[in-house]
C-alpha cells in the first residue's frame, strides 16, 4: 500500500493530547476515523511527536498507509472533509518510500511557547497562550535560557512519567523574543522529554519574575533534580511548529 506523509495543523484544546486514548477523543484517533471514512479501513496514524492535551500543532508530521493510489491532493481533500468539524486540517498529503517514518525518520523538532504579558486578561487568547499578568523581563530571559544549549542531563525538567530511555538530549537553540504584549520561546532539538519544553518555560518564568538569574537555571540544570526547577507552564501556550527530515 502506498505511504503517505501528512503535515497537520490542529487546535489541541478539545483534545486528550495526539496519541489515542480510552478517556477521550485524540488527534490521532480523530484522524483515524477519517482514514476508515475515506477508505473504509482501519489505518494506523503515526505521529513524530505526542502532544499533550491541550497542546496545539502547526507542522506536526504523521504518516499512514492507504490502500488506494490517489493523488496527493486528492488524499488531502479526501482526510478534511472527514475531519469536519474537529478544529484539524491536512496541510499537505505527500507520497513517501516505505522506509519514511513519520517519528523515526525526523532529525529535528521545533516548538514556541507563547506568553501574553499584560495586565488585562488575554480573553482573544483563552487556551491559544498563557497569560502572565505581572511583567517579565524577556531580555533577561533569553540570556538565562542559554545555559540549557548543548549537550545536557535534563532530569531537571523531565517529567516523571517520561518513557524516553536516558535524560541526556541536545538542545540546539532556545530563544526568547518580545513583539509588545507577546513573549516567544522558541526551541529545537532531535527530541525532547515529555514536558521539557514547558518545564524550561515555568523555569524561565522565574527569571522573567526577576527571582531567578542565569546562574540560577545552571545550578538547576546541573542538580539533575525536577523538585527544584520551576513550575511545568500550562499546555495552551505550547505549540509544535515543525518536523525536519534529511
Amino acid at each position: 500500500m502506498p505511504r503517505f506523509k501528512l503535515t497537520i495543523e490542529y487546535d489541541g484544546t478539545p483534545f486528550v493530547g495526539w496519541q489515542r486514548q480510552d478517556n477521550g477523543l485524540s488527534v490521532q484517533a480523530a484522524l483515524e476515523a477519517a482514514v476508515r471514512g475515506y477508505c473504509q479501513i482501519d489505518g494506523l496514524v503515526q505521529g513524530a511527536g505526542r502532544t499533550d492535551a491541550g497542546v496545539h500543532a502547526l507542522g506536526q508530521v504523521a504518516h499512514v498507509d492507504l490502500p488506494r493510489d490517489d493523488r496527493a491532493e486528492v488524499v488531502a481533500n479526501a482526510l478534511n472533509a472527514h475531519l469536519r468539524p474537529h478544529p484539524i486540517a491536512v496541510l499537505k498529503a505527500e507520497k513517501v518510500s516505505d522506509d519514511f517514518h513519520a517519528r523515526f525518520s525526523a532529525i529535528e523538532r521545533g516548538y514556541v511557547y507563547r506568553i501574553v504579558n499584560r495586565r488585562a486578561p488575554a480573553v482573544l487568547e483563552i487556551n491559544h497562550a498563557w497569560w502572565v499578568a505581572n511583567p517579565l523581563d524577556a531580555s533577561a530571559m533569553h540570556d538565562a535560557a542559554q545555559a540549557l544549549v548543548g549537550r545536557h542531563d535534563f532530569s531537571s525538567f523531565r517529567a516523571a512519567e517520561c518513557q524516553a530511555d536516558s535524560p541526556v538530549k541536545t538542545l540546539d537553540e532556545i530563544a526568547v523574543t518580545q513583539d509588545g504584549e507577546l513573549i516567544a520561546i522558541r526551541v529545537r532539538a532531535r527530541s525532547f522529554l515529555h514536558h521539557q519544553v514547558r518545564n524550561f518555560v515555568g523555569t524561565l518564568k522565574f527569571v522573567g519574575d526577576g527571582k531567578w538569574t542565569r546562574a540560577d537555571v545552571k545550578r538547576v540544570l546541573e542538580a539533575r533534580d525536577r523538585s527544584i526547577a520551576g513550575p511545568t507552564a500550562p499546555p495552551e501556550g505550547l505549540y509544535l511548529t515543525h518536523v525536519k527530515y534529511s
